[in-house]
């Protein structure tokens, strides 16, 4: 069984104490690919380190998170874009609109993602979206961008229905499923079961959003089996089924 998790922080503080043996226990449960999204300039050094070490499992994107724009973010986004220039990545992400905490650099928000995106297609590289209290933002702005040069992923999605109905609607856009999979009223498995299993990848979002019965406590991508089993469960299909059909996914994704 080969499990691949699309988004993972495995390179944070969180796992300084056990970085190691958090990676031999993905790899013992099955989860062989790890995609890292990058946060600000200060994670790239760590997240590069972290994929030198395990570069057969391992692999880094690069892009400013939409909480790491701030009012300098236009020099921010000019050190990523050099990176982009240096060498090959993943996916430009993680990008997009949080309005969760603060909706007052909207606007900053919403420019850096125009900018990352036109970026992505400049490389032929997908994206990786961050969507928490944005989708209407989102799709604003993927309603004038999308087009046959654009793909990627809306990062641990929890939308419902027509949210999801209408990312997948896009085209070459996938919805990455979560630990909220797992959890008892969050109500996703009733979205996730109306949508067909080619248009999913799974994800953990490590170490945020541990999956039940590790909710509130630190989350690891060796907990991505947890998740794969409950879309097992949801889609009643095998756990193989869903990691070999997710991986698939992931591939045609990523090109790796």
């Amino acid at each position: 069984m080969n499990l691949t998790d699309t988004h993972s922080h495995l390179y944070a503080k969180e796992f300084k104490d056990d970085l190691d043996e958090s990676i031999q226990r993905c790899l013992d449960d099955g989860v062989e690919r790890i995609f890292l999204p990058n946060i600000d300039l200060e994670s790239i050094e760590p997240m590069l380190a972290l994929e030198e070490a395990y570069p057969s499992n391992c692999f880094a994107m690069m892009g400013l998170h939409p909480c790491s724009v701030k009012e300098n973010f236009e020099k921010d986004l000019s050190l990523i874009k050099d990176w982009l220039t240096k060498r090959d990545f993943a996916a430009i992400g993680e990008i997009g609109i949080d309005l969760y905490w603060d909706s007052s650099l909207l606007k900053q928000q919403q420019t850096a993602f125009i900018k990352q995106i036109e970026w992505a297609k400049e490389l032929k590289k997908p994206i990786i979206i961050h969507t928490r209290n944005s989708f209407n933002e989102i799709f604003e702005i993927l309603d004038d961008l999308n087009d046959d040069h654009l793909s990627g992923i809306f990062h641990c999605f929890s939308g419902n229905i027509e949210q999801a109905t209408r990312a997948i609607d896009y085209g070459n856009f996938w919805l990455g499923i979560g630990g909220v999979l797992t959890f008892k009223n969050a109500g996703l498995d009733h979205v996730v079961k109306d949508i067909d299993l080619s248009r999913l990848v799974l994800e953990t979002d490590s170490p945020y959003l541990a999956p039940t019965p590790y909710r509130g406590k630190r989350n690891e991508s060796s907990y991505l089996k947890l998740i794969a089993t409950k879309l097992a469960e949801v889609k009643n299909v095998s756990l193989e089924e869903i990691a070999q059909i997710t991986t698939a996914n992931s591939k045609k994704i990523f090109g790796r």
